[in-house]
């Protein structure tokens, strides 16, 4: 599969029927597994052996999910989640213990701001925060030897922030260092991470990939790029793991995927459905055809709110004049998805009054699905920041999130101009 182009993987990769079998992945609504052979079920509960044992660790429909989005990706392994969130957690769970530090843009989703500044701590993990438009020596600044990775976002959620690959990549190879990347809103349709630098991708499948807002997931795609053998920044990769008679994960093919899910995929249970892995393999099959309309979409509208009177500012590297256009036509040429953000001439009530003029346009909490909808991020998703990491963050207290779905374009843009007729 990996001669095909993305169009190709997103309706091909993941799972391939034998005769007589299901031409799509089944819905495998199952706890467990049946095997009569005793040495089989000991040799797969070693990792001596591939197979299902109990659906907590690994289930063949939420397989096939795996399968695709790494595929896509161009990853070797991939690992379905129960969450975006939880995608995060337990990738930073596999990686730190107390007294290490992990590095992250202050661009990013709030969820996962909060992850980092709140929740890690209380495990003995700090988190160091830069701007993603700082230089390389700042970004250097914040690594000791304790640090275990840098995370950004490709397109930043909602500052519309494009990742400079090439400055993070280059420290974090100088340095030995992992770089995670959330590449929710480009998909791989439009950016690969792991062909730019970075060695860990995280989704939260329950956007693009899905596509319907219909089914709640995340997926971490283990590149295969990077050498944990005897790496002294990663000690916990080149010590015996006890629970499975000494194995060495740095030894292994897939370090960090296998150890991502025999230590805290076992763990912690926070695997994907496979209910929802099922809906969310179907929708990835229309990815493709989706991004180009949705990329489309929002280069008309983002052309719109740019002239409109009543808007005083307006964040998509689709317009020339935006800060990113150049960045994101070096690693994005083909769009940059349909999420952007703009300022309401005016204050928070009249965001208020704009989103709750809209018709066609819902208010919602999500973004990259096939309907438009609007947030406002200051009093929502990112309401548990302090006015300075709002600032941090890009967040002013007029920005409106605009998420635009693959509606006729024109129909868009008259309910955004109703809308903004009554601000």
């Amino acid at each position: 599969m990996s001669n095909y182009k993305q169009e190709t993987l997103c309706v091909q990769a993941g799972y391939q029927p034998k005769n007589g079998e299901s031409r799509i992945p089944q819905i495998c609504q199952s706890t467990t597994f049946f095997y009569g052979d005793t040495q089989n079920m000991a040799d797969l509960f070693d990792l001596k052996a591939e197979g299902f044992f109990y659906s907590r660790l690994a289930n063949p429909t939420v397989e096939a999910l795996e399968k695709k989005v790494a595929a896509l990706e161009g990853g070797v392994y991939g690992l379905g989640c129960a969450s975006g969130m939880s995608a995060i957690l337990l990738t930073a769970m596999t990686l730190c213990e107390a007294g290490d530090n992990v590095v992250c843009a202050n661009e990013v989703y709030g969820g996962s701001f909060n992850l980092f500044s709140v929740t890690l701590p209380k495990f003995g993990i700090e988190c160091r925060f830069f701007d993603a438009n700082c230089s390389a020596e700042r970004l250097e600044s914040l690594i000791d030897e304790r640090t275990k990775f840098v995370f950004a976002e490709t397109v930043a959620n909602p500052a519309i922030v494009v990742l400079d690959f090439e400055k993070l990549a280059n420290v974090c190879k100088k340095h030995g260092l992992l770089l995670i990347v959330d590449n929710t809103l480009a998909t791989p349709v439009l950016c690969r991470p792991l062909s730019l630098g970075a060695n860990i991708v995280i989704h939260s499948t329950s956007k693009y990939i899905d596509g319907h807002a219909a089914a709640l997931g995340g997926m971490i795609v283990d590149g295969g790029n990077f050498n944990f053998k005897g790496n002294k920044r990663y000690p916990a990769f080149n010590v015996p793991d006890e629970s499975y008679h000494g194995l060495v994960y740095g030894e292994l093919p897939v370090a960090f995927g296998t150890k991502c899910r025999a230590q805290m995929m076992r763990d912690t249970g926070a695997i994907m459905s496979p209910q929802n892995a099922f809906i969310t393999y179907l929708g990835c099959d229309t990815l493709a055809l989706r991004m180009e309309r949705t990329a489309r979409n929002a280069e008309k509208v983002a052309a719109f709110l740019a002239a409109h009177p009543k808007v005083e500012w307006i964040h998509h590297p689709s317009l020339k004049d935006d800060p990113y256009h150049e960045r994101a036509e070096k690693y994005l040429p083909n769009g940059t998805g349909g999420m952007m953000s703009f300022g309401i001439k005016g204050n928070a009530k009249d965001c208020a009054r704009f989103m709750e003029a809209l018709k066609l346009i819902t208010q919602e909490t999500h973004v990259a699905d096939v309907r438009s909808c609007v947030l406002h991020p200051a009093s929502t998703t990112h309401r548990q920041l302090n006015k300075q990491q709002l600032k941090d963050a890009g967040i002013s207290a007029n920005l409106v999130r605009l998420s635009v779905g693959i509606e006729n374009a024109d129909d868009l843009i008259a309910d955004l101009t109703q809308a903004l007729n009554a601000v």
